[in-house]
């Protein structure tokens, strides 16, 4: 892939999109465009039409997305479907209009249904019902898939979707009410160790089993599929993780320690676990050259260093 095509990162101040710019700015992209949310409103097409016609970018990575853990997915469903759905619709029928050379989507693994076989593959999509708690997104995602598929069939464009695992990483979400089970938990044990709390409350049982991939895995897995593979080589989509998953207990021990926390953990089991099991197969992901690097310990500790000198020493 050209190094001088203009490349549009929607969504570079998210999790993921911070990593793709910094991978793509490693690797001697020069011509990186971005927006942020208030001089761009993804879910309004006119806006959207107008800065493609006027940027003209080359290559697209659909980065942005309204995300949240469980407690923001199952108290404002709407606001995920709506945002979701018109923030993929708009971008990816733009990027067709305007001649755009080739564009990554960006999914998540909660598009599989809740009992889906595991490890889980691509073919599972739509085998069965989706996890309740966060159908809403899900069904946003799946959207965005099918709209890749159908413009590469019918307009002959070459859009290609990932479907990253549980993501973490510097520039997560931390705040408590919205984010994810693993900086959620840095955060917790962050705060009661530099306050003297103990108890740290978790929510479930522990049993449930989750698989986490680096964020600079991530964007290094959609940097390459980008350069060197195209639609037909990946298909509709493809898994991205490490193929390998942990218990929720196991998680907070390991972060525990990380964090260096010594009080002790209560599992409030009247919450919700979520899916029993969420474990991507990615045989196809390593048939098409890519692995991950990052073991869970060390980005762990890497996302601990960045939480302490960005989050919490404010």
């Amino acid at each position: 892939m050209n190094r001088n095509f203009r490349v549009y990162v929607a969504g570079h101040n998210g999790l993921v999109g911070s990593a793709l710019v910094r991978e793509l700015s490693s690797l001697g992209y020069d011509n990186i465009v971005t927006r942020t949310s208030k001089e761009l409103d993804l879910t309004r097409q006119a806006e959207v039409e107008a800065f493609f016609g006027s940027e003209r970018p080359d290559i697209v990575y659909l980065a942005a997305a309204k995300v949240g853990g469980i407690l923001a997915n199952d108290t404002y469903p709407a606001e995920f479907i709506y945002n979701n759905l018109m923030i993929s619709t708009n971008v990816i029928h733009s990027a067709y209009k305007h001649g755009v050379k080739k564009l990554l989507n960006l999914g998540s693994s909660c598009i599989y249904p809740k009992l889906a076989p595991q490890p889980m593959k691509e073919e599972s999509l739509l085998g069965g019902p989706l996890e309740p708690t966060n159908e809403a997104y899900a069904v946003a995602k799946i959207a965005a898939i099918k709209l890749c598929r159908y413009y590469n069939r019918q307009y002959g464009s070459d859009f290609i979707s990932l479907m990253p695992t549980n993501l973490y990483g510097p520039g997560d979400n931390f705040d408590l009410l919205s984010s994810h089970v693993l900086p959620a938990l840095i955060r917790k044990f962050h705060e009661a160790k530099a306050n003297g709390q103990s108890p740290v409350e978790v929510w479930g049982t522990g049993t449930q089993r989750r698989e986490f991939l680096y964020v600079d895995d991530l964007a290094q897995a959609a940097v390459f599929l980008m350069e060197n593979r195209s639609y037909s080589e990946v298909g509709e989509f493809v898994n991205v993780g490490t193929g390998e998953d942990v218990t929720i207990r196991g998680l907070v021990e390991t972060v525990r320690r990380v964090v260096g926390y010594e009080g002790e953990v209560v599992y409030d089991t009247a919450r919700p676990d979520g899916a029993p099991r969420k474990l991507l197969d990615v045989s196809r992901l390593r048939s098409l050259g890519w692995r991950h690097t990052t073991a869970l310990d060390d980005g762990i500790n890497r996302t601990y260093r960045w939480y302490v000198q960005n989050v919490a020493a404010r």
